[in-house]
């Protein structure tokens, strides 16, 4: 079977069929702004592109003279329902798509088209009919008018998925599209890392071919995407490949919008059948993580300042249960980093608060000092958040070697002139070379600093430290010890004028 030869499609008129479907859009009641749009397109061109890469697939089949066992049955596949402009439309197609039982395209009836893909379950322990199962147990379609629906298939009927260049093109608009996304669900408290800190993040700790590597709070896939794209580079083989796409990338993303997202960006990336747990990642009591759960690096921006059920909270020790979502997911890291000869990395992406704070966050930092390999942080300054927040954050990265006698700092700079970071005017990855050239070569710098741990663990391990080059660091010292360095200097001062008003008094003659 070979298919019709098809117009490429390309940067502009991908553009622009995109367009044409969000503003078709805007005219179903049911659809209230972006929120509800982009998730309703993404599930769309979900379905397409899966129809497409399946007769990909089931063309190579035949070339070898294999078997082609497809996930998504007749007549349910995009090719049988949404290919014909004039096919099924109005209150039929909303039918089919939303009830669990409807008149099918081809007149029979039978499960409507949510219905059957929530229901499909994989074959051998897990494939693509599991992803898609579970993209859909977490999807509505919240388009009224069938006729309105029939207008959006129709226009992303005109993308097609068939080369490398096409999914390039995708790829890039699709980044538009979730950055988008991110700027409507800042306002509902979503946080998203930008790219030049996922890039910076995956250049550090540079995944290998052969290692697993897991976002615990994936998003839309950000920090998978990214490292998938590393890890490509390093195939040479089949069995590469096949390391690559089955045994290296996994996350977790409780939320059904990211998740959906983060599927889609994922399949449009390259990696077949994404690994991302739609679970909470904290529903798990870490006492019972063992060797076989461990991975050997962990890339994530967990949310911040979330608060878990109680049941949620049970899973973690008595003295280290907090409302916090971020020191949750940091023990759950901690946790899950495999112990091998070169030790489980991770890096993780926390706000201002987790330096200094006391109480459980202290004993949290107090055993990663202890116990790990807690070698470097890097503050990055307001703005990088822009828009959803403008607060400072860091990044903690650590492994699970033995523990380090001196944590770095490093202190990423505002361009000269500038006094934060914006949403027109972010954060650059090329702003982190200098980081990067320092990382493997380090030295005590404007920018640079190292803590002995012995002293971070002496001062209740606040981790709050400035650049103490040619000065004095106070931002530890107790209370006590501020007001025995204030007395000192107050009496330094007074010896200092007494000296002044002796070298300025006239001379006195005998």
């Amino acid at each position: 079977m070979k298919r019709a030869l098809k117009t490429a499609t390309t940067t502009q008129s991908l553009g622009s069929l995109v367009k044409s479907a969000r503003d078709i859009m805007r005219k179903d009641k049911g659809l209230n702004g972006d929120l509800d749009r982009l998730p309703m397109l993404t599930w769309i061109m979900f379905l397409k592109f899966l129809d497409d890469l399946e007769l990909q697939r089931e063309e190579e089949a035949t070339l070898a003279g294999k078997k082609f066992r497809r996930a998504i049955d007749e007549p349910y596949r995009w090719r049988d329902w949404a290919n014909n402009p004039a096919g099924i439309t109005g209150d039929e197609l909303i039918s089919f798509v939303n009830n669990e039982e409807a008149v099918r395209p081809d007149g029979t009836r039978g499960p409507g088209l949510f219905a059957y893909l929530k229901s499909l379950v994989g074959r051998d322990g897990g494939d693509r009919r599991d992803v898609i199962a579970t993209v859909f147990k977490g999807t509505i379609n919240r388009m009224i008018n069938g006729y309105l629906l029939r207008d959006v298939v129709n226009k992303v009927a005109g993308i097609h998925f068939g080369s490398s260049d096409e999914l390039h093109t995708l790829g890039a608009l699709y980044e538009s599209m979730l950055r988008e996304m991110r700027d409507a669900a800042g306002d509902a408290g979503e946080f998203y890392t930008p790219r030049a800190v996922v890039r910076f993040i995956v250049t550090v700790t540079n995944p290998r071919l052969g290692e697993t590597i897991l976002d615990p709070a994936c998003g839309t896939g950000g920090f998978l995407v990214e490292t998938f794209s590393n890890l490509q580079k390093q195939c040479k083989t089949v069995e590469d490949r096949e390391t690559v796409q089955t045994r290296s990338i996994f996350g977790g993303e409780a939320k059904p919008l990211p998740y959906l997202l983060a599927q889609m960006n994922l399949l449009l990336h390259g990696l077949e059948s994404p690994q991302i747990n739609p679970g909470n990642s904290l529903a798990v009591r870490i006492t019972e993580i063992g060797d076989r759960d461990r991975v050997d690096i962990i890339l994530t921006n967990p949310p911040f300042g979330g608060e878990e059920e109680r049941g949620i909270l049970a899973n973690f020790p008595s003295d280290k249960q907090t409302a916090e979502t971020a020191l949750l997911f940091l023990q759950l890291i901690m946790r899950k980093l495999r112990r091998t000869p070169i030790g489980g990395r991770a890096a993780v992406v926390v706000p201002n608060g987790t330096l200094f704070g006391d109480g459980v966050c202290g004993r949290i930092k107090e055993e990663l000092l202890k116990e790990f390999n807690f070698h470097t942080i890097v503050r990055l300054p307001k703005g990088v958040f822009s828009p959803y927040a403008d607060i400072a954050t860091n990044i903690l990265f650590f492994d699970r070697t033995n523990p380090a006698e001196h944590l770095w700092y490093y202190e990423h700079p505002l361009p000269e002139g500038r006094k934060s970071y914006t949403k027109t005017n972010p954060l650059k990855f090329e702003e982190f070379t200098p980081c990067l050239q320092w990382w493997n070569d380090r030295q005590e710098t404007d920018c640079a600093w190292k803590v002995s741990t012995a002293e971070l663990l002496a001062n209740g391990c606040n981790l709050d430290r400035k650049n103490t080059r040619g000065k004095e660091d106070i931002t530890h010292l107790s209370p006590d010890q501020l007001a025995a360095n204030i007395l000192n200097k107050e009496q330094r001062i007074t010896q200092i004028i007494e000296n002044i008003r002796n070298l300025l008094a006239p001379p006195t003659y005998e």
